[in-house]
């Protein structure tokens, strides 16, 4: 039986999920689907949780979004090779913040410091992973693919640039820096401010790189009968595209919620190196 504070929490973190959710539906950033997706989401990560664990949400989805309309028009032609587009919907949704809400019950159910640990490191992911194609699609220089070198055409999976990756290792180390104030606000136990941006710049650039090799390895993609290219989209140039690589159950979706384990295991071991040192 929840006691009449836990209730209060739980109307609390509704009120706010609904109230930003709402918002983000109304700019367009988020479809129906999503919308709903981010209300059940939000009450859960601050009924079950506390601000720490809202609060960061919050700092991925905000400064996200915020990025996706930078020179938008720009970003139309590579959109249009994207399996998703800037509105995320259900799906997109809960492979960005999916595995932080199971570390918030996991939390709620039997209190662990590590898995705080993990869910920076998977929230540090999904940022630095977003910011980089965010800015890294903005790039003047073609980006180069992770694993050879190679030149490759904007938007291509696996390709990697210097902004996108600066804009990746800022992205990780935000969301170690609000964890900390966060923290702080929340009342939890303090960590030294180092170590939860380490945490995050490491954990966030792992996942995003793991994201970028499995891009180029194993993840589905398929071929535009009409222009030739190689994308993630099921269609392009108004056709249905036929499959090309990649396991076919790689979508973009399961590819973000391995690179957020990834990401997440590298924070792990960042803050128990840190332990035993």
């Amino acid at each position: 039986m929840l006691s009449g504070l836990e209730v209060l929490q739980w109307l609390i973190g509704a009120c706010g999920a609904l109230l930003v959710a709402g918002a983000a539906y109304w700019k367009q950033s988020l479809s129906f689907s999503g919308m709903v997706a981010a209300v059940v989401m939000g009450t859960i990560y601050f009924g079950a949780g506390n601000l720490f664990w809202f609060g960061i949400l919050l700092v991925f989805f905000i400064s996200s979004t915020l990025l996706s309309k930078l020179h938008h028009e720009n970003k139309a032609e590579l959109e249009a090779t994207y399996d998703k587009t800037g509105r995320r919907d259900a799906g997109q949704v809960f492979a960005n913040g999916g595995l932080g809400m199971l570390a918030v019950l996991l939390n709620a159910i039997y209190p662990l410091e590590l898995w705080s640990f993990l869910f920076i490191g998977v929230m540090a992911t999904v940022t630095s992973d977003t910011w980089a194609t965010e800015i890294g699609t903005l790039a003047r220089k073609p980006p180069r693919s992770v694993l050879t070198g190679k030149v490759l055409q904007a938007g291509t999976s696996g390709g990697v640039s210097l902004p996108g990756t600066l804009a990746a290792a800022a992205g990780g180390a935000l969301i170690g820096a609000a964890s900390w104030v966060l923290r702080a606000a929340s009342g939890m136990t303090p960590h030294a401010f180092w170590l939860l941006v380490l945490a995050g710049l490491l954990g966030g650039l792992a996942g995003a790189f793991a994201d970028s090799v499995l891009g180029a390895t194993v993840q589905r993609m398929n071929r535009c009968t009409v222009c030739g290219r190689e994308v993630e989209a099921s269609k392009h140039c108004g056709k249905p595209t036929v499959y090309a690589r990649g396991w076919r159950w790689m979508d973009n979706d399961t590819l973000n919620a391995v690179s957020s384990i990834i990401g997440g295991a590298v924070a792990l071991l960042v803050s128990y190196i840190s332990y035993i040192g």
